[in-house]
């Protein structure tokens, strides 16, 4: 992506990790949980983070 500084993209390959980290981290909580609206804010939350990372990783 133009603009972007070498600083703001070694931000990114370091963020990038932690949000599949914090993925797969939801998606084991989800898959644990017998609340069905807690099954439904860990699977969800879970998305949003994998989007967040390959959002960020289209940035490079």
């Amino acid at each position: 992506m133009p603009g972007l500084k070498q600083s703001e993209l070694n931000w990114i390959r370091e963020v990038v990790p932690g949000h599949q980290t914090m993925s797969g981290k939801l998606k084991d909580y989800a898959n644990q949980v017998q609340d069905p609206q807690l099954k439904q804010m860990f699977t969800q939350a879970s998305t949003q983070a994998t989007q967040a990372a390959s959002k960020l990783l289209q940035m490079l």
